[in-house]
């Protein structure tokens, strides 16, 4: 057989393998295992997992959205916080850009104990707190793989910021008696991105078939009128508290 020959048997060789890689593929496709190796998992390694598990645990559209868009919003508010707690420092009768009337009043809020709990202004836990929930949207934005752990992590810290912004919510209703608006934007963020992270992590740490995992994915579908509850909670009390301020405006 000539070079020329052997060149061209090879090649045919080269695609009739290639062809039957594919088929195989195409058949695991179909029976919904993956057996591709070197397909980054959850933790950094080949994934193995059955195809319809993977899409399972992979970020939805509203998860990205809530980490970049819900991040951005919170360390807006949390550097705008932090710049008028200066300003305020700087010049007690300083008057911050969200005060806006008796109830909605930053400077009221700003002026108490409460908001230096660990003896800094609680905006700069915000800051550093929502520049990672913001870097992490990017980072999944872009299709990077995160690894189960910081999921944890972030379902963990998100958790504790909610623990810590509805006891800021009972101080500010009960005990200072004003509303600060930039809080209240954190506030809102705050409550789904702990519901969509910790529903998340559960999935990645669940599988379908499991009781742990039927119930997550139960309360997963329903997310969002776990949130919406949620809000019409914290709305009914902020509306109790003040009703008769709210009264004199309509």
């Amino acid at each position: 057989m000539t070079v020329e020959g052997a060149s061209r048997a090879d090649s045919r060789a080269e695609r009739a393998s290639s062809q039957a890689r594919a088929a195989e593929r195409d058949a695991a496709d179909t029976d919904g295992t993956d057996h591709t190796d070197g397909v980054d998992g959850v933790d950094g390694v080949a994934d193995l997992r059955p195809l319809a598990q993977r899409n399972r645990t992979r970020p939805t559209p509203g998860l990205i959205g809530l980490l970049t868009v819900g991040g951005a919003l919170g360390l807006v508010a949390a550097v705008a916080l932090t710049i008028d707690k200066i300003k305020l420092l700087q010049n007690p009768d300083y008057v911050p850009s969200c005060s806006i009337n008796p109830v909605l009043s930053c400077g009221s809020v700003m002026k108490t104990d409460q908001a230096s709990v660990f003896g800094f202004p609680n905006s700069l836990i915000g800051v550093v707190g929502f520049s990672v929930v913001l870097t992490l949207g990017v980072l999944v934005a872009g299709w990077v793989t995160v690894p189960r752990w910081v999921w944890a992590g972030l379902a963990v810290g998100t958790v504790l910021g909610a623990g810590f912004v509805h006891w800021l919510v009972f101080q500010s209703l009960y005990r200072i008696g004003a509303l600060c608006p930039y809080c209240m934007v954190v506030w809102v963020v705050t409550i789904p991105l702990t519901v969509w992270t910790v529903l998340h992590t559960g999935r990645l740490y669940t599988s379908p078939g499991s009781a742990a995992g039927r119930v997550v994915d139960g309360v997963w579908a329903w997310r969002g009128a776990v949130v919406a509850a949620w809000f019409v909670a914290v709305l009914v009390l902020v509306l109790d508290r003040f009703w008769t301020y709210w009264s004199t405006l309509l």
